[in-house]
């Protein structure tokens, strides 16, 4: 499995989107464009798999944008993602 990297990150998301990864802007809100709860838990649950394991539901559906999912999970696993 991938490392949580700001490309892995942009990737999973972009996959249950079904959009090209590029098309996603890091300040759009994810809701708006059609990521709801369940595809959301399972970002979550997916992403403590990879090692984001305090990674909790409403870290990221209080500020539903990839680039503040980055930061939030930068900041749990200690590195660059």
């Amino acid at each position: 499995m991938n490392p949580l990297t700001a490309d892995r990150l942009r990737a999973d998301v972009a996959e249950l989107l079904a959009c090209d990864p590029a098309e996603i802007d890091p300040d759009e809100d994810l809701l708006d464009r059609g990521l709801d709860s369940v595809r959301l838990m399972s970002l979550v649950e997916k992403w403590r798999e990879a090692g984001a394991t305090d990674l909790e539901f409403p870290d990221l559906a209080e500020q539903p944008e990839l680039g503040h999912w980055t930061v939030v999970i930068e900041k749990m696993i200690g590195g660059n993602p």
